[in-house]
């Protein structure tokens, strides 16, 4: 019912100020508009009949192409909803009664009498808009993730959010999505294009041209499903041959791109509640990533097993398929260091799972050469000199597991793939029991001289800080990242017979500073910029839980160039220049 408030008065005084009373009496016509607007367009009104239901969800289907398209052109106006009830609904209907019991004689006549069409809803075909260029699942991690749009700029959910299940977090990878979906993939593509410096993006004139050519020659990657490739690198690549020279692979680095054309995430959990919204899916990783692994180890098919002091427990596969409701997945099975034992846990990536299981290897194989390790541990040569130089970074004991992990990793392990049974673990520790004298020495002898040495660069740097500051910051920042808490497990071994020279290079640069200090610091700037470039992808890497081998192989050619540069007589394993670092980078970043 259309109701109104009337105050009743006598003789100028109010005796009744607000009483609600039935307005279709007072004014049948606006009370019948009043009824229509509310009830019917608004969709208020309670009512078994089908119809309204029907028609609400037309309208948002409809609505959902707005959201998609981005424009707000297909739904027609509420007044064309409003004239289409209008048109239907007889003179007279002011009330709910009034129009059910209207209603229910005329659908016997017509039962869809009051049904709209999807055609009069909509402003125009919008045939551009289908299933193929704005999917409603994307298929990612062998799963389908359901995909939502919403067209309201500065909202944090505007444009396109794929909801992601925590236990598949870590297995989706960043470049399939860079890609979001076909329906918006041109639209992010020119905006790439314009994003570039001026030097390439002048090669692509006309841009929609080339935009087209780009799209045509990546047809097969417009799914957004599957793809490997990221869309920066695709982009580098074709401005690359446009132009006909490399373009920087930093080149889009801070590229200012419209949020909708970023691809949303919102984690949830297994009952369907929101645990975290964002664009980035390595910061997600970051915060949730252990979350994930634990909520995707939960669904293993038994195979995790802890306690484990022998390789008694047969064949480890490397993945192996399981289902989680209706979902299929691949986990990896990985042994995991707990110390005075190894465990068999599920991993979702096989990233963490091969890092894992190179620790419980050796962990293991420590338990099966408990003599040779109780040995180790007794006489480890040069251990004492050494701590007494370090002592400023770290305890002796530190020291100590430190330079024990370093060996038991190369001599339980080194270059060799890792065992998946007895007989593999068992030729393996063959191997390593004849290895591990003949590497325990030469840890020794290398721990000695990498201790002296940055004992000299020490005090070589602090006697120089009041004259050369600038070099002496440089040094320091750069002498601190080769030598640390845990250095020698965390380089990698074939480096570690190269840092008394680099730091031996550090100080032949001081002391060539005063003849040298222009060239210096030209040199000392182009290679901060060569730095912080891997710096930033090396971040990025970890954030994302991948690592990739050319990426670190270029960090220590950065100390070779540091090496060529400041102190060329300590020569370098190859040739290396600054033209070759960017060729290297080139190749890294299209890769």
């Amino acid at each position: 019912m259309v109701a109104a408030y009337e105050r009743v008065t006598l003789y100028g005084l109010t005796i009744v100020p607000k009483r609600r009373v039935h307005y279709g009496p007072i004014n049948p016509k606006e009370a019948r508009e009043i009824f229509i607007r509310g009830a019917l367009v608004a969709g208020e009104f309670d009512t078994r009949a089908a119809f309204l239901g029907y028609n609400q969800r037309l309208i948002r289907e409809v609505e959902a192409l707005e959201h998609k398209a981005r424009r707000r052109d297909v739904l027609v106006s509420e007044e064309a909803i409003y004239g289409f009830y209008d048109g239907v609904v007889p003179e007279g209907i002011v009330n709910g009664a009034g129009f059910e019991r209207w209603r229910e004689e005329a659908e016997r006549a017509n039962p869809r009498l009051l049904h709209m069409m999807r055609e009069y809803l909509m402003q125009h075909a919008a045939s551009d808009i289908t299933e193929a260029q704005f999917p409603e699942r994307i298929q990612a991690a062998g799963a389908d993730l359901k995909v939502s749009y919403r067209f309201e700029p500065g909202h944090p959910m505007d444009g396109v959010t794929a909801t992601v299940p925590l236990h598949l977090l870590n297995q989706l990878e960043p470049a399939q999505f860079e890609w979001v979906v076909p329906g918006l993939i041109r639209e992010k593509v020119a905006a790439l294009f314009k994003a570039l410096p001026k030097a390439y993006r002048r090669h692509l004139v006309p841009p929609t041209q080339h935009v087209t050519a780009f799209l045509t020659d990546h047809g097969n990657r417009e799914s957004g499903t599957g793809n490997r490739e990221t869309l920066t690198t695709a982009i580098l690549r074709y401005a690359h041959r446009a132009a006909g020279e490399p373009v920087p692979a930093d080149a889009l680095e801070g590229a200012n791109i419209a949020q909708h054309l970023l691809m949303n995430f919102r984690v949830i959990d297994e009952a369907g509640r929101e645990l975290a919204t964002g664009r980035d899916l390595a910061e997600l990783k970051t915060q949730l990533g252990q979350a994930a692994q634990l909520t995707f180890a939960a669904a293993e098919p038994g195979i995790e097993k802890t306690g484990i002091k022998a390789w008694d427990f047969g064949e480890l596969p490397a993945t192996i398929a399981f289902t989680r409701g209706s979902r299929k997945l691949t986990g990896y099975p990985a042994l995991e260091d707990e110390g005075d034992s190894v465990s068999i846990k599920l991993f979702d990536t096989q990233a963490a799972a091969d890092v894992s299981m190179r620790g419980g290897v050796v962990r293991l194989m420590a338990l099966a050469l408990k003599e040779q390790m109780r040995q180790l541990e007794k006489s480890l040569p040069g251990i004492t000199p050494a701590a007494m130089h370090l002592r400023a970074l770290m305890s002796a004991d530190d020291l100590k597991h430190d330079v024990l992990a370093a060996i038991t990793d190369r001599a339980f392990v080194g270059e060799d793939p890792l065992p998946r049974n007895a007989k593999e673990f068992e030729n393996l520790k063959q191997r390593a029991r004849t290895r591990l004298p003949v590497v325990r020495d030469a840890a020794s002898r290398l721990i000695v001289t990498i201790a002296e040495e940055w004992q000299r660069a020490q005090a070589r740097i602090g006697a120089a800080q009041k004259a050369m500051p600038q070099p002496v910051a440089d040094i320091r920042a750069q002498v601190s990242r080769l030598v640390y808490k845990g250095f020698m497990r965390a380089t990698p071994w074939e480096h570690l017979n190269d840092l008394p020279r680099y730091l031996k290079a550090a100080q032949m640069r001081l002391d060539k500073y005063p003849r040298y200090f222009e060239r210096d610091a030209e040199h000392a700037a182009k290679i901060a910029a060569i730095w912080k470039r891997y710096e930033d992808w090396a971040v990025r890497l970890r954030k994302a839980g991948e690592s990739d081998q050319r990426v670190e192989d270029f960090r220590w050619r950065i100390e070779e160039l540091r090496v060529s540069l400041y102190a060329q007589e300590l020569k370098t394993p190859y040739p290396v220049s600054y033209k070759r670092l960017e060729k290297l980078w080139a190749e890294i970043s299209r890769a």
